[in-house]
């Protein structure tokens, strides 16, 4: 194993090891704290992060308004209070060391708005910012604001160079780096192009060698590379260390810091984690974003598989092709092709009995209980998203004019949800693509390690 030698992160001489940040609350200050103390950097998630009581008792989130747009104010507000809390908390955890990272997404609803506020109300506890799940090309310009380095995430040197052109070659200063995210393997949502095939994944090196060239055309010889997606021990990684074709490199670790004994995800998660296989994490496209991401095959997420696979088109006059009539209710018949009749029938007689259509002229097949659950999910949307498939909450225009999406489910419920000791089997859980190797890692074989334990490990190459 070669030797890990510290490198400059936002403004610090620290190890090249980085937690990612992980929402809803997967990450947070008391992770992010204790990968700061180890001279390394930590990140907490920006998205609903959760804030406390003068007793120490986390708050959840409440929301009073009747209009979206209200609701959607009351969530970029608890949010800004989120994120200063779980700064205070990595702060004081970190005692000093390391350095301390805070991750957006994009798309989130308020993003720029959130970011501000905790910029604001938390200066000098926040030392990086690191963004993805779109392109985040005015996150440059507000990190430089408050005089924090920021990291935007991309999948692919076009997508960097799209953003600097754009902004930040005019916000050069605190550009601290470029997080590379693999997006075959990262958990969450990943940045899967049109163009790539989600079944043909690409290794990371051309791409990295890609990024680096156009970097340093730039004039970025001297900002690092943060490889994320997929990383778990080093000595698979050897290669990328002290090569002149990468140049400055560092690791992100997403899955793998999840199962500590600082980590806040529930104990049922992470031993639910201890027992998965090679092939339970699933590379899919129900996201209410319209993001590909990876999740843990349950049965949520086997629910959405079942309605996608039961899928037909639709037409609302009959001809030649869709000849077959279909009631949807007293007052609508649609038509579909013939050879589609027997999978409707299978599944109306089968209890998906409410047939809705989607934005795309098809048709899907829920039972009455899923359907009175997806409207009061609607009912009480927040806008957590800039733009959401599922409710059609827009946060420009108010709506994005297009039919809400039953092939898709309210994201901010479940991952709310499940980060507050919620059902392991009924929500979304997302995790990387490695996450099959916690059942024969010796790290994890007499219990759960500390976040101290787990670096020893990393930096040793195991």
């Amino acid at each position: 194993m070669k030797k890990l030698n510290p490198i400059m992160i936002s403004g610090k001489e620290v190890y090249p090891l980085i937690e990612g940040g992980k929402g809803i609350n997967a990450s947070d200050g008391r992770s992010s704290g204790a990968w700061a103390h180890e001279n390394c950097v930590g990140t907490f998630s920006g998205v609903s992060p959760d804030y406390y009581d003068s007793f120490g008792n986390v708050i959840f989130e409440k929301y009073f308004k009747k209009s979206r747009q209200d609701r959607h104010n009351e969530m970029i507000e608890q949010s800004i209070k989120g994120g200063v809390a779980q700064a205070q908390i990595a702060h004081e955890v970190a005692g000093g060391n390391g350095r301390i990272h805070m991750n957006m997404l994009w798309e989130l609803g308020g993003s720029e708005q959130i970011l501000t506020g905790v910029l604001e109300r938390a200066k000098g506890l926040i030392n990086g910012v690191t963004c993805g799940a779109g392109l985040p090309y005015r996150l440059g310009e507000i990190a430089s604001k408050f005089g924090v380095y920021y990291y935007p995430i991309v999948s692919s040197a076009r997508a960097f160079q799209v953003l600097w052109k754009r902004a930040y070659n005019r916000f050069v200063e605190f550009l601290g780096g470029v997080v590379y995210e693999d997006p075959w393997l990262a958990g969450g949502h990943n940045g899967l192009s049109n163009a790539e095939d989600p079944l043909q994944p690409q290794t990371p090196y051309a791409r990295l060698v890609e990024l680096r060239k156009t970097m340093n055309d730039l004039g970025l010889n001297d900002r690092p590379i943060i490889l994320a997606g997929g990383i778990w021990s080093l000595n698979e990684w050897q290669d990328y260390i002290d090569n002149p074709e990468i140049g400055p490199i560092a690791f992100q670790f997403g899955t793998r810091p999840m199962i500590t004994k600082e980590s806040p995800i529930s104990d049922a998660w992470k031993r639910l984690m201890l027992q998965l296989k090679k092939g339970d994490v699933i590379l899919q496209k129900f996201s209410p974003t319209g993001f590909f991401s990876s999740a843990i095959k349950n049965t949520f997420l086997e629910n959405l598989m079942r309605r996608k696979q039961g899928e037909v088109s639709f037409k609302t006059g009959a001809d030649a092709e869709y000849s077959h009539p279909l009631k949807l209710s007293e007052t609508k018949t649609v038509y579909i092709k013939s050879e589609d009749a027997e999978k409707a029938n299978n599944q109306i007689n089968a209890g998906y009995i409410e047939v809705k259509e989607t934005p795309d002229e098809t048709l899907v097949f829920l039972r009455p209980d899923e359907w009175i659950q997806m409207k009061e999910d609607r009912k009480n949307c927040v806008g957590c998203l800039s733009q959401c498939q599922f409710s059609s909450w827009s946060q420009a225009k108010g709506t994005t004019g297009r039919l809400p999406d039953p092939r898709s489910y309210c994201i901010h419920k479940t991952l709310y949800d499940v980060s507050h000791n919620g059902s392991i089997i009924d929500n979304l859980l997302f995790a990387g693509h490695q996450v099959y190797r916690f059942a024969t890692d010796p790290l994890y074989r007499n219990g759960i390690p500390s976040v101290r334990d787990l670096i020893e490990k990393i930096k040793n190459g195991e």
